[in-house]
């Protein structure tokens, strides 16, 4: 019988021999993910639960990363949770200030997570280590306690969506673009509780990071997994890690409950309005649009490649008047490649900040919050109202290239406005 990608990894970590769509499984996980959020509360209810050790110290990931450095007294406590937790249990892989960095970024970076990996994150963005091939997923923070019990969870098997992409990208459109692309053909609940599973010429040639971008707004469509099938810039990626990985694809005749198949060719660059990711427009069409701060970051485009891309566009230039510009590497070996390269100095000398590895303000935590009437055009991954701030703030999502070019102009522009 033909199966899709998804299908392969949760029908080999549950250990069975078939496999359908609605079927409840329990899967070995080969990682569990918590943040200064979610583990605090799983590790509560393993505590009270009774457990005295964790399933593995060595599969257990700890990343303070979303209001760290603690911007307050009750984030502090929430970190510190973590860091005792980790030394009593001896966790292998938790992530202090210094050495930190936003998780889904990081995992990939070290190679924690790569092709074939069932992993679990309480977060919801862990769906973007699908861009290596793997199935992972976000889940809820008693799942996490479970899995920290006996490594194991239990999951519906979704169905898969296939999106095929064809033609040729325009210079200025990425990864970024295309899920932006996507979500607004299909809404932000077009793949409730499914595998989107992104395929095509178009995608063939994305680079990883391009990949991450995609795979990490599949939730943005309800998505349950972003999954783009392990190819040869796939290992390349993965191949710098000394560990064995498993290369799944789907099989020809697998099911699919519905398959898109769309040209992108010439795709403008495309830009989610308030208060939706869904609400896409062509960035042509928002020229009118004023802007007080731009964020260049994020779990979604906080790589080095998003980094250099930005900084092209602002080499030589000046952010306009009011704007606010705050640049957020996503990782500490990503900000020592932004300053070795000399791109530190061009953001700051455009007039932005650069600031340590976090989530800031992408769900409202600090570093560059809204206030009521403030509008910000962002490469971060949600615009729902109040997510940045005030609920009276509106958010714009772009890639980092208009993000940049909409610095320098003062509302959202196209980077050939500004180049």
């Amino acid at each position: 019988m033909p199966y899709t990608i998804a299908e392969k990894i949760l029908m080999a970590h549950a250990g069975k021999k078939t496999i359908k769509p609605g079927e409840f499984i329990e899967a070995k996980v080969d990682l569990a993910l918590g943040n200064d959020i979610t583990a605090p509360i799983a590790i509560e209810e393993f505590k009270k639960a009774g457990f005295r050790h964790v399933f593995d110290r060595n599969k257990i990931v700890l990343v303070p990363d979303h209001f760290a450095p603690a911007k307050d007294l009750k984030s502090a406590n929430q970190c510190k949770i973590l860091a005792n937790f980790a030394l009593e249990q001896k966790i292998k892989n938790y992530f202090e200030v210094g050495c930190m960095g936003i998780e889904h970024v990081l995992l990939p970076e070290i190679g924690l997570v790569g092709p074939g990996d069932l992993v679990i994150g309480a977060d919801s963005h862990t769906c973007t280590y699908g861009a290596l091939g793997c199935y992972s997923t976000g889940v809820g923070s008693t799942d996490l306690a479970r899995a920290f019990v006996d490594g194991k969870i239990w999951l519906k098997v979704p169905h898969s969506i296939k999106f095929n992409f064809r033609g040729k990208l325009n210079k200025w459109a990425g990864g970024k673009d295309l899920i932006l692309f996507t979500i607004g053909k299909i809404g932000v609940d077009g793949a409730l509780y499914k595998v989107m599973e992104f395929t095509g010429p178009v995608i063939a040639k994305l680079c990883m990071d391009d990949r991450f971008a995609m795979s990490n707004m599949a939730i943005e469509a309800g998505g349950r997994a972003g999954i783009i099938q392990p190819d040869g810039i796939t290992k390349k990626f993965v191949g710098q890690f000394k560990r064995k990985w498993k290369f799944y694809k789907s099989d020809e005749g697998a099911s699919y409950e519905k398959t898109y198949e769309w040209d992108v060719t010439g795709l403008e660059p495309q830009v989610a309005c308030p208060h939706l990711p869904s609400n896409v427009k062509p960035v042509s069409k928002l020229k009118s649009v004023s802007v007080d701060q731009v964020v260049i970051g994020s779990c979604t485009n906080g790589r080095i490649s998003d980094l250099r891309s930005a900084a092209k566009i602002l080499k030589g230039r000046k952010v306009k008047g009011k704007v606010k510009l705050i640049v957020i590497p996503a990782t500490q070996k990503i900000y020592l490649q932004a300053v070795n390269e000399g791109l530190a100095e061009i953001f700051v000398k455009a007039g932005g900040i650069f600031s340590t590895p976090t989530c800031g303000p992408c769900l409202g935590g600090h570093m560059g919050i809204l206030t009521e009437g403030e509008t910000c055009i962002a490469t971060t991954n949600r615009n729902f109202i109040g997510r940045m701030g005030s609920p009276k703030s509106f958010v714009y999502l772009s890639n980092p290239v208009v993000a940049a070019a909409s610095a320098v102009k003062g509302r959202i522009a196209h980077p050939e406005e500004v180049i």
